[in-house]
Order: structure tokens, then sequence, then C-alpha cells
């Protein structure tokens, strides 16, 4: 048992409550150690730098004491000499006083180390003794990354993860993925899709620039993203440029001019490619059909994602414009954004397609709706205006927008939507209908995204038959770097573009290993494109800051056009691909030992989220190796993922039963992921839990993790049940045992010394736009915000401070603490920084006459540190916020008025003046209670 012990005997785990006032150590031994320490108080800085590492701290305090126990023996010897008639029973009793005396100084050093270990990081072992941990960067990388994945969404109120098609009213929805190959390849677009198209077509930003260069040069290359209206578009232009060439006209048609006799436009077999539609151009002259193929419009849509497809050369499209003009004939050609298709749209041919404005786009398509409603409809029915408001009205609706997700609405989405809208108003879909099928949107889009990636790899050619190696299974990895980097943007939405291509270069990795895990993949290192990257992946660069060991710096972070995007794109990949959770799993452990907190945090997130889907599948391959790991970032990643789980109502009661078994029988990895989730406040079902499981697991092994339990039970104060944690934290400093005391020594020390930034708190608190009293108190010490926001939580934090300032293993670490509260009164530049705190704290803390002694013996060691000397008005300022509170409440009179210099004692000590002491303790004032001062 400790010299720290209090009286009482006996170890007992049921624990004591207070007997009213403050504890200190109350029996005559703890007093003289009491004493010794403080004899010892105005040198703890330099054994502090070594208090850390406890064998270190241990083996000199050995050798301070082997030393002064020798000086103690030449003494004596010396005394022998000139007293040599004395008893040797008397001295042989003295030396062993001595002895006994010296080996209760090393206990207590090497408590006093013990107890600094306590107090250390969580994140130091893995981070380095001394260097800076990014706990606080961590904790708002986590509240950033939830509101990713907020509850509503896709994966929340899905009964199903994928739509196909739905008949409500009179309104047939197809919300089924598009698949490739099913639309038409070639030959004339009916005549009835390019009226519709003349009526309902949205021409995007710099439609006109592009007629005109079709004009020009009778041949176009038009790059976008799959699903933008890029065909749409397309058929538009050639529709007006061949309709004008047959009316002898230099203008476009309109909707209303008349169209050409025969069909003028015809899609291309892309499998033929530019240089067949030349040949077939150049056959035709002379014969009978050179007249047919005049003033004719040719689509061809080329994919140049296939493993083994090129691109054409600049020749071959000067060979086919040269047949076009020829032929008096127009083409275009669409490519997908690419790598591939770079170099045509950098050529004299190419040009890229914006997509149709949004707002624009849905009121035409719910015009058209309406509209034909309306023709069908009786007299008496409502106008085609009114309906339009309504359903625009509908539209903005805080609701509705958060169901659908998605900043821009592509063409068929907008479609989906005009429909949905359409039927809300007219009574044919119900308000739970309209609100799945706007969900269903995002989950449409990600079908898309991952239908048939790797459908080219399936079918081996001949070559592989007769042994050879497959050609095209070197091109995977430019076959999946498209699907990886959004896969990486769902998991890592918010970080910096390099971190998210980075991440998307391994994932791409592991996806091709998979695929072919007898061949080693092809890794393009110059073909990266991040203008192809975002617009494949429906993303936005935003100029913004990251931190990087602890200092932000600018970075261009990248996002989803879209909160429903990253989970619809996780549901689809969990839910619809299994063969993907392998190469996936093994990415994010990869992720979790990443050093910068925007990448490992942000996949600890994500792969919450990937557990609530297959819980089963997530803990035995994410969940259990990670909390089995041996380093405490990725003991943390498995506790934030559990969390993230136990924000589902569905998984919730299953984390609670998995951390309280982890509390009570699991191993010390597993104990330490479990107190890290206990530090959430989601892994218990009670606050009382909660602290019965981290009192569990602190106390546990002597000890073993007091470090990262009282840091859990501090992150449990910024929830509205701080004051039941701070009183099952009284009740631990007066336990009997010595490592529940410990445990609450520890979190209030904690208490102090740890900011708010540090504590993962949920995203609605600390944001920017947020009203929440904690916002704007990010850097403050944790006791010091409590002591702003909540005033009635002052009284008990004093209370545990004075029991740890007056704690012989704890006080030089809680001394330590409170000059850190003090020198955060105010900023660098003279700004106020925590003076609200300090003002309702340190009245509470220095209530009595050998409390203010301490403070004073504080204030004047603070202002003689040679390093960071407390200026004298700063020193006044602090003295007067503790012992004179009705000051601080005239808040009319200006600082430099208050009577400053009546504060005791004299000013600065001089340089050369030896430091005082903290005044001494009698011992009768230290056995006595509060209550036993105030009335006796």
């Amino acid at each position: 048992m400790s010299d720290d012990e209090r009286a009482g005997g006996a170890a007992d785990d049921a624990p004591e409550k207070p007997a009213g006032g403050r504890s200190s150590d109350a029996d005559d031994k703890n007093a003289d150690d009491k004493r010794s320490g403080d004899r010892k108080a105005g040198d703890r800085k330099a054994g502090d730098k070594k208090a850390g590492d406890r064998k270190a701290g241990d083996k000199k305090a050995g050798d301070d004491k082997k030393q002064a126990k020798d000086g103690k023996k030449q003494a004596r010897d010396d005394k022998s000499r000139d007293d040599e008639g004395e008893d040797d029973d008397e001295r042989s009793a003295e030396d062993e006083a001595e002895d006994e005396e010296d080996e209760r100084e090393k206990e207590r050093e090497r408590a006093a180390g013990r107890f600094k270990a306590y107090t250390r990081d969580p994140l130091a072992e893995d981070q380095g003794e001394d260097g800076p941990t990014d706990l606080a960067a961590a904790a708002r990388t986590r509240r950033a990354t939830r509101l990713l994945f907020d509850v509503g969404r896709d994966l929340h109120r899905f009964d199903r993860s994928y739509f196909n098609n739905a008949h409500i009213g009179d309104i047939n929805l197809r919300l089924g993925a598009r698949r490739f190959g099913a639309g038409m390849r070639s030959g004339p677009v009916p005549e009835d899709e390019l009226r519709r198209l003349r009526r309902a077509h949205v021409e995007p930003e710099g439609y006109v620039r592009l007629r005109s260069a079709l004009r020009a040069r009778r041949l176009l290359v038009l790059g976008a993203a799959p699903g933008t209206g890029r065909t749409s578009t397309a058929l538009s232009l050639l529709d007006e440029v061949t309709t004008s060439a047959a009316n002898g006209t230099g203008t476009g048609s309109g909707p209303d001019a008349d169209p050409p006799v025969g069909s003028r436009v015809l899609r291309v077999d892309p499998d033929g490619g530019v240089r067949q539609l030349a040949a077939s151009l150049d056959e035709s002259r002379g014969g009978e059909g050179e007249e047919a193929r005049a003033g004719v419009g040719y689509l061809l849509e080329l994919s140049l994602t296939r493993p083994g497809a090129l691109p054409p050369d600049e020749m071959d499209l000067d060979e086919l414009a040269a047949a076009l003009a020829r032929c008096e004939a127009f083409a275009v050609i669409v490519v997908t954004v690419g790598s591939a298709a770079n170099p045509l749209l950098a050529g004299r041919y190419g040009m890229i397609c914006p997509p149709a404005p949004t707002e624009e786009l849905l009121a035409t398509r719910l015009r058209e709706r309406l509209e034909e409603h309306a023709a069908g409809a009786g007299e008496d029915d409502t106008a085609p205006a009114d309906l339009l408001a309504r359903a625009e009205r509908v539209a903005d609706r805080e609701e509705v927008r958060d169901a659908v997700g998605l900043e821009d609405l592509r063409p068929a989405e907008a479609e989906v939507f005009a429909s949905l809208l359409a039927g809300h108003v007219l009574g044919d879909v119900s308000r739970d209908a309209l609100l799945d099928g706007c969900r269903s949107l995002a989950a449409v889009q990600a079908q898309e995204w991952f239908a048939g990636v790797d459908r080219a790899l399936t079918a081996r050619p001949a070559e592989a038959e007769r042994g050879d190696r497959n050609p095209g299974r070197s091109g995977t990895a430019t076959l999946f770097h498209p699907v990886a980097f959004r896969i990486a943007l769902a998991v890592l939405g918010g970080a910096s573009h390099s971190a998210v291509a980075a991440a998307a270069h391994l994932l791409t990795w592991e996806l091709s290993v998979q695929s072919d895990p007898d061949s080693t993949p092809a890794r393009p290192l110059f073909c990266d494109d991040p203008e192809a990257d975002r617009a494949l992946s429906r993303a936005e660069l935003t100029e913004g800051k990251v931190e990087v060991d602890g200092h932000e710096v600018p970075a261009r972070l990248i996002w989803y056009r879209g909160s429903a995007l990253p989970s619809a794109v996780l549901t689809e990949l969990w839910d619809r691909h299994f063969p993907v959770r392998a190469p996936v799993v093994r990415w994010l452990r990869q992720l979790a030992d990443d050093p910068r907190d925007q990448v490992w945090m942000r996949a600890a997130v994500a792969a919450g989220e990937l557990c609530v889907r297959d819980f089963d599948h997530g803990y035995t391959e994410l969940i259990r190796p990670l909390a089995e790991a041996t380093t405490n970032r990725r003991l943390i990643f498995a506790a934030t993922t559990l969390d993230q789980a136990a924000g589902h109502a569905s998984h919730r009661k299953a984390v609670h039963r998995l951390i309280g078994d982890w509390s009570k029988k699991g191993t010390p990895s597993q104990r330490w992921s479990a107190a890290w989730a206990l530090g959430y406040g989601n892994a218990a079902a009670t606050m009382d839990d909660t602290l019965d499981a981290l009192a569990r697991i602190g106390v546990r092994d002597e000890g073993e993790l007091v470090t990262v339990a009282s840091h859990n039970v501090v992150r449990l104060l910024v929830l509205p049940d701080a004051a039941e944690v701070l009183t099952r934290m009284a009740e631990w400093t007066h336990h009997k045992r010595e490592p529940y005391q410990d445990l609450g020594l520890a979190a209030t020390v904690r208490l102090a010394l740890t900011t708010v930034d540090e504590l993962l708190m949920d995203p609605d608190s600390l944001g920017d736009d947020s009203d929440s009293p904690w916002a704007d108190r990010g850097d403050w010490p944790v006791a010091l915000a409590l002591a702003a926001i909540r005033p009635e939580l002052v009284e008990p934090m004093a209370d545990l401070m004075w029991t740890a300032l007056n704690t012989a293993r704890s006080k030089d670490v809680a001394m330590d603490a409170l000059e850190e509260l003090l020198r955060s009164a105010v900023r660098k530049d003279g700004t106020e920084w925590t003076r609200p705190g300090l003002a309702e704290l340190l009245p509470a803390l220095a209530t009595e006459e050998h409390d203010r002694r301490r403070l004073d013996w504080l204030l004047r060691r603070m202002m003689s540190d040679p390093e960071k000397p407390l200026p004298d008005a700063d020193a006044r300022d602090l003295w007067w916020l503790a012992v004179a509170p009705e000051e601080r409440t005239r808040q009319d009179r200006p600082r430099q008025d208050r009577r400053r210099q009546e504060w005791p004692g004299p000013h600065r000590p001089h340089p050369d003046r030896p430091r005082q002491e903290w005044p001494r303790q009698d011992r009768t004032r230290r056995e006595r209670t509060r209550e036993e001062e105030r009335h006796g």
C-alpha cells in the first residue's frame, strides 16, 4: 500500500461517499510526506523532465538517494569517532530509521513518476514521448466526417439498397441503372425523339460556340462525363445544323421549325470507329448514295475505357473531316473525359460539353409533365401555372432537398424528380413515396458507376486458350482507377485532393490484384487527370486548410457534389458487389496506419458505416483484428468504428454487449479499445454503466490502463451528465484502494490539461455556425470551459482540484496544470482568452488561507520564471480574480482602475534571490476538514 493512501485500512471495492468538504492526507505519515514534498516543490521542474519515463526516473532517484545515503553514512562515521562512548544499539536504531526514511522517499518519488505517466497523451506511445499528438485534429476530422453520414440517409431508411422501377398512378418511373450496350448502336434517330428534343432540350452554357464550331469544321469531338446530357446536346447540335443546311439557312431550327424530309441524324456503330465511317463516306461518292449522304449528321459514341481500346489520332480525324466536307455532312464524336480522351479534346476538333443548368432543366421537365396532364384534364382542374408554383414550393422543402442529396441534377435525374413532383401535386404520389423516390436518385447513380466495370475482363481472348498471357489484363489499373477514386472519395470526402488521390491509387492496386492475382498490374505514372476524376465522380474542389502536426496549412479539398452520394456509394459497394469486400478491407487496414488524421479518422467513420450493412463481416474482418493491434491508432480506429455502428438503433444493443464483455474479460488491447469507445458516450446504455465500465478498465492490473481510462472519463464531461461524472470522480478519489484514487486524480488533472478541441464531440457542438456555447471555446481547457458554461459545476471541480493539489503523488502534476490554467487567462497579443472561466473557478479554489498562500507562491514562481515570466499586471489580475470575486461583477469599471497594488507581499523577486518555498501547512489544519475550519 502506498504512502498516499487515506486512513481506513483494508482495501474495499465499494467506493466510499465523501464525508463533506475536500479530502486531504489525514495521517501523520502523510503529513510528513507532504512537508517533504513541499520542500522539493521549488525544484520540481528539473525532475518533471524525467518523471514521464518511469524507469529512468527511478534510476535517477535511486542514484541521488544512494549519494545522499553515502553522505549520511559518512556523517554518522564522523560522529561515531567523536562520540566513541555512544551505545551501539542506539546507532543501529538510528541507521534503521534513516534507511526506512530513505526507502519511503524513494517510493514517494516513484509514485509521483508513475502518476505523471498516467496523465500523458494516449497517443504519445505512437508519436513519441515529447512529440505532438493529433487528438485535436482527429476530433475535428471526426466531427466533419460524421456530417457526411447523417442519420436519415440511404444507409438508415432504405429497406432495400436498390430500385428497379415503379408505377405510381399514371406515372411510370424507370429507376433502374442503365445497362451498358442497351441502347441503339446504329441506325436513324426516330423523328419523335428529335421533335421532343427540340421542345424540351435545355441548352448548356457555351452551346452557341459548340454549334458554330460544328458548322465551321464539320466535325466536333465532344467530351463530358456520362449522364451529363452530352448525347442530348450532340443530337440537338446535329439536328440544328442538318435542318438549317436542308432548309438552306444558317440559323438553328428551333422547336417550331419544319424538319427536313427523311432522317437526317444517324447513330453510328462505335465498333467500326472513325476510319470505317470515313471510308463509308468516300465509297458513297459518285454513287447512288451520295445525294442521300448530303446534309446528314452522324453521332458516334466512342468507349475508350475498355482494355486495348485506342483513341483515333489526329490524322484519322482530319481524314473524316475531309470526307464530311466532300459530302456536306456533319459528325459529332462523343467521348468520356479522362486521360485516354485528353489528346482528342486537346486537338483542333475537341471541345468540352458543359452540363445543363439544374434549375432550368428541372423547371422545363416539370412544366412538360404538368402540361401533358392539363392536355387530358377537364376545364375544372387547376391551371398548370398554379400546379407548377406548388411543385416548386414542394421542391424547396428542406426534407425534399435532403432526400435528393444532389447539388446538380443530371437530365435523367431531372426526369425522375419532375415526375415525382408532378405526381405529388396531382395527388398520385404520397409524401413517403416522394421521399423514397428522391433518395433513389443517388442510389441509381452509384449503380451506374459500378455496373459491369470489369465485364470486359471476363472474356478471355483466343491467345489465352493457347496458354499465352492475356494482353488485356495489364490494363486493369487504368480500368479500375475511376471506381477506386469514387470509393476513396466516399470514404475520405473533405480531405485534401492529394490524400484522396493517393488512397485511390492504393485501392486501384488492391482491386487489380484481386481481379488478376497471377499478374502484376500495370501502374500508369503520368495518366492522372484531376479534372477528369472530378467530372467522372461528380466532385468539386474547394480551397481550404488541413492540419499538419497541429498547424493549419492551405490545401485543395475535394467533396462529392451531393451529401447523399457517400452513403449511396458505400451501400452499393457493400450490398451488391461482395467480391470487392476483400480488397476494400485490406485497403482500410492500410488507411488505419496512415499518420494523417484526415485519412485514418475518416476511414474509421466510413468503416463503421460499412459494418452497419453487415456487422458480422465487419466485426470479423475489421473491428476485431484492429482491436488486437499493438498501436494505439489502430485501437482508436476500432473504437471509432464501433461508435459509428452504435449510432444506429439496430446495432446499439449489440455494441453495448460487446463493449461490456471487453471491459470485463477482454485482452488489454480490447480493454483499451473499449475505454476509448466508452468515451464517445454511446457504448453503454446509461452514464452509470459507462462509468462502471471505465472504472473496471482503469483499476484492473494495478492501473495498467488508467491513462486511457482517465482520458475518456474527461471526454464524458462535455455531455449533459457532467455532474454525474464529477460525482463519480469524487467517489474514486475517496476510495480506499489506490488504483481507484489514481483514476480519480488522473482524471482531475486531465480536466485541467485537456482542451475542448481534443474531445471527440458530436459534429453539431463545435461547428462554425453552431449556437452551442462550446463553439467558440475549442482551445479552452475543459475545466475553464465548464466553469464558464455551467457554473453549477464549479464547486465539485474545485474540490477535485484541491484534492489533487493536496495529495503527495499528484501535487506536482496538479500544480503544473494549475499553472497552465493561469497562463491561459489572456493570449499573447493581450486579448482575453479564458479569463471568464478563471473568474468562476479561482474563487472556489482559494477559499481558505493556505489555499491563497499556495496561489500566492505559484504566482510569484511564475513571475520569476526565466523562460516565461508572468507580467506583474497579469499576476495581480489573477490574484484579485481569486480573492476579490465581487470585483469581477462590476463590468463597467476599467480593469486598470482596480487596486492591484494592494496584492500583499513583495514584487518580482530579485534574480539572485533564492526562490521562496510554498508555505507549509501546519498539521492540525491539514487534519481538519473545511467545515471544521469554518465553524471551529
